[in-house]
């Protein structure tokens, strides 16, 4: 799947990098800033999503569209989109601009507004990243966890560097008997949880 990055695609990847680093660095607010994974999460996400049984490929926060890019490598291997849920205006302008400059609008389905009201919407999920606000993860949790497919995957962002914050999604997901999981280390900690 990575040989398949377009120069168009690594181009737009290089440009929410740097664009990142400087959101980091110049102090801009939260709410305001990228807080896009780092690089090899995406291709850990590739591969994870790529292997997936048949079902739906899910993002919930898209951002800027960096995650969503490593996610139709995926999508493209499997002939499918990425069904990406964003509520925020800028957000989504920029999402849009990224899917268009990196050649991949064909890959995705982005879906504007509350999350919490549309992936209500969504069925026989095999991969989902979760990437929102993460108060929101325990609430996202048990909207999507009857949703999976067998097999299907979640993975939810920031396990170590925000795990205070996500430990009632955490708590809720390792009690659920239908799911294995386990936290990886790379990036910023990834919770990942598999359907049984």
């Amino acid at each position: 799947m990575f040989t398949e990055i377009t120069n168009a695609m690594a181009e737009r990847m290089a440009f929410l990098e740097a664009l990142d680093k400087k959101d980091r660095d110049d102090g801009t607010t939260r709410m305001e800033r990228l807080r896009q994974i780092p690089p090899e999460t995406g291709k850990f996400l590739s591969i994870l999503a790529a292997n997936c049984p048949p079902g739906q490929l899910v993002e919930i926060g898209t951002s800027a569209g960096y995650s969503t890019m490593w996610l139709s490598l995926a999508a493209r291997e499997r002939g499918v989109k990425v069904k990406t849920f964003e509520l925020l205006e800028p957000k989504i302008r920029m999402a849009k601009e990224t899917f268009d400059k990196a050649g991949i609008k064909d890959f995705i389905e982005l879906i504007e507004g509350d999350a919490l009201v549309n992936i209500r919407q969504t069925e026989n999920v095999a991969f989902c990243f979760l990437d929102c606000e993460k108060e929101m993860y325990l609430d996202c949790w048990e909207i999507m966890a009857d949703k999976f497919v067998k097999g299907g995957i979640l993975v939810a962002d920031n396990a170590i560097n925000h795990f205070e914050t996500i430990k009632p999604m955490i708590g809720k997901a390792q009690k659920d008997e239908r799911f294995d999981s386990v936290v990886v280390p790379i990036g910023k900690g990834e919770f990942i949880c598999r359907r049984k």
